[in-house]
């Protein structure tokens, strides 16, 4: 039998608008396509127990409407949502934040057309409009959180995440923090997930979502990539590559995965598959406040790579040969599994 919180959460309609006007190439919404616990059909339908029911306007995949003037007219549920006439309802961001105050005239990114005017509607004012009123905002992929590639030193639009821009004490009217699920892009089922855990908040069916000092959910980032990693135990060993295509450690081609915080290794991309270490690929960071700038050059061991590989060299040269010589031993059969016209020591006979 459903509890009476999940009863009258089914009862509840929650709208999700999603905005992907930020600086950005859209890569985490095509990841979320991928998303298998939960998919996002299994989110927008209501097929999850107790889940209340969601309508999601998303430009990838709203299917009711064209831009503007067709069945359902898709910039409609944002005017309205300004207007206060949508509640409850998940603002989600994707793309990083440009700061209109750096030029004189025009604008780095918009959304709509402003109906008054005519006029490009500024993503950084849909935020400034919308965030106030939404029971929680959202922050998918990198560039979202944390500003990501456009965000680099010398970019001209002084791009930034979703925390930079509205703050990082800044709570929803339900007392929410900017979620950030970062990601370049997102892994589809860590943002499917949050948003899920998000929908059961809302209708009372779920705590405070728990989040990190970077804001990030720490059931899914409370853990390096290093922890997770198929690789983890040729680190151990100090059995280190210089070339890709071998399944060891590939610490010294540039991996970052001992310091990252991440749960791709442990998660895989598609349904437990993938993953970049898991494959071959370096750890490049992109999980982390500090992508890129902190991360470059990307193909060059880390800093304290060298350090580390070293101190852990004699330790882990040590326990490779100690490890050999015992599976040496182990790897042959105990000496009574043999015929014989008398019995082996290490068996009992009976008469």
């Amino acid at each position: 039998m459903p509890t009476e919180a999940a009863a009258k959460a089914e009862e509840t309609l929650i709208h999700v608008l999603w905005i992907n006007a930020g600086l950005s190439c859209d890569g985490d919404s095509v990841a979320l396509t991928a998303a298998t616990q939960p998919t996002i059909e299994e989110i927008a339908l209501g097929a999850l127990p107790g889940l209340p029911k969601v309508a999601v306007h998303w430009p990838l995949i709203d299917f009711e409407c064209g831009p503007e003037g067709g069945a359902d007219d898709f910039m409609a549920w944002f005017f309205r949502a300004d207007r206060g006439e949508i509640d409850p309802f998940v603002l989600v961001i994707e793309g990083s934040i440009p700061n209109e105050r750096l030029h004189g005239e025009g604008y780095w990114c918009g959304f709509g057309n402003d109906p008054d005017t005519g006029q490009p509607i500024t993503t950084s004012e849909w935020l400034d409009r919308l965030a106030p009123k939404a029971t929680a905002v959202v922050a998918a992929g990198t560039c979202a959180t944390y500003g990501g590639i456009h965000a680099m030193e010398g970019n001209p639009t002084g791009a930034m995440g979703v925390p930079d821009y509205l703050g990082w004490e800044w709570r929803s009217k339900a007392g929410i923090p900017i979620v950030c699920v970062p990601g370049c892009p997102i892994q589809p089922d860590n943002l499917s997930e949050t948003l899920t855990y998000l929908l059961y908040q809302a209708t009372g069916q779920a705590p405070m979502i728990p989040l990190d000092d970077a804001l990030r959910p720490t059931w899914l980032f409370g853990h390096t990539v290093h922890e997770g990693c198929d690789r983890a135990g040729y680190y151990e060993q100090a059995d280190f590559t210089t070339e890709y295509g071998t399944p060891e450690c590939i610490v010294k081609l540039g991996c970052w995965g001992p310091v990252v915080m991440c749960n791709v290794p442990k998660r895989g991309w598609m349904n437990g598959l993938g993953g970049c270490p898991n494959v071959g690929g370096i750890c490049i960071g992109c999980t982390m406040p500090g992508f890129p700038d902190k991360f470059m050059p990307f193909m060059d061991e880390p800093p304290g790579g060298k350090f580390s590989t070293n101190a852990v060299g004699l330790y882990g040269n040590t326990i490779r040969r100690l490890r050999g010589l015992t599976t040496h031993t182990l790897d042959r059969e105990p000496r009574w599994r043999r015929p014989g016209a008398t019995a082996a020591p290490g068996v009992t006979t009976f008469r």
